[in-house]
């Protein structure tokens, strides 16, 4: 391994984050008790001038050790996140997705949560978003269901929710050799990471004091629902890899709801879902909130259901 003067190296995986990336940037540049770090930005296709944005903070925060890579066309994730990994020598690799607000002692706290021995760690997002119709009637209680079903998992299952903020020593992410080439799309190359640090014999720990604002982009029915198909596509490359056990198996939903995602999911496709799930949110700002969230969770659910028996549905690239 490379020596270094670095304890940590946060990668920022990005693409269209300009307007993104100045909050990011400035709350670690406001790190305090922080070891020595770097953080390294790619730029995943620079669609919006992504990188002049990175030379006027690098000139803004000169005390701040801040490089990026751009990417000549959208490589996707994966790629962004392990190149990420190859450009730095921190013996910490901190992951932080560009619409991150860590506070002043996240540096801090994700390398001393590698002092209990090698391991991975996450923090949950806190989010912050913008007050749609899909946010109002079915995404807030979503979200906050997500977390406490999060914290309240066994230990040896907390692997699920790797994501966006999170950590591992340098040494177990070049055991693994690094996120997995074979996801090129959206979704489970994190999932899948988590699950074979917890399949190498790693603990991989959920740990509150690494909660971290979240600015994600506006939630709509039509974003979530193209994410779950997609998602959904994914699940069977990771099936492919690992078995259903992991994931508690691989089974059509069931009962009388079952039959309706089922019937829903059947003819989903992505042009389909480009217009139903509009449909749905036009109809979610109208609608009695109860009626909203059935329609809502159906569109969502059934978009998940194509992709897992129809992966091929999952064509385009976001």
């Amino acid at each position: 391994m490379i020596e270094t003067a670095y304890e940590a190296a946060v990668i920022v995986p990005s693409r269209g984050g300009a307007q993104r990336l100045p909050v990011l940037i400035g709350a670690l540049a406001a790190q305090e008790d922080a070891p020595p770090f770097e953080v390294h930005v790619v730029v995943d296709g620079d669609l919006d001038g992504s990188a002049p944005v990175l030379k006027r903070l690098a000139a803004e925060h000169p005390h701040l050790r801040l490089t990026w890579t751009v990417f000549k066309e959208n490589r996707g994730r994966v790629a962004a996140l392990n190149a990420g990994a190859d450009a730095t020598s921190g013996r910490i690799l901190i992951r932080a997705d560009d619409d991150l607000e860590p506070g002043p002692h996240y540096i801090r706290d994700h390398v001393a949560a590698h002092d209990a021995g090698p391991r991975g760690v996450i923090g949950l997002y806190l989010n912050i978003l913008e007050p749609t119709p899909y946010q109002r009637v079915y995404g807030d209680s979503q979200d906050v269901l997500h977390r406490e079903h999060a914290y309240a998992l066994p230990t040896d299952q907390q692997w699920r929710h790797w994501a966006g903020n999170v950590s591992v020593p340098r040494s177990l992410h070049e055991e693994l050799g690094g996120y997995d080439a074979d996801y090129r799309r959206y979704g489970y190359e994190d999932i899948d990471y988590g699950y074979r640090l917890h399949a190498a014999g790693y603990p991989v720990r959920i740990l509150p004091q690494l909660a971290t604002k979240h600015h994600a982009a506006a939630v709509t029915t039509h974003n979530k629902a193209k994410r779950a198909l997609h998602a959904g596509s994914a699940r069977q490359t990771f099936i492919g890899k690992h078995g259903s056990d992991p994931l508690g198996g691989d089974r059509a939903p069931g009962g009388a709801w079952g039959l309706a995602v089922r019937g829903v999911a059947a003819v989903t496709t992505e042009p389909v879902l480009d217009i139903t799930s509009r449909l749905v949110d036009r109809a979610a700002s109208v609608l009695p909130a109860p009626v909203a969230r059935k329609l809502i969770a159906l569109q969502v659910e059934a978009a998940a259901e194509a992709g897992r028996v129809h992966p091929e549905r999952a064509r385009r690239t976001f």
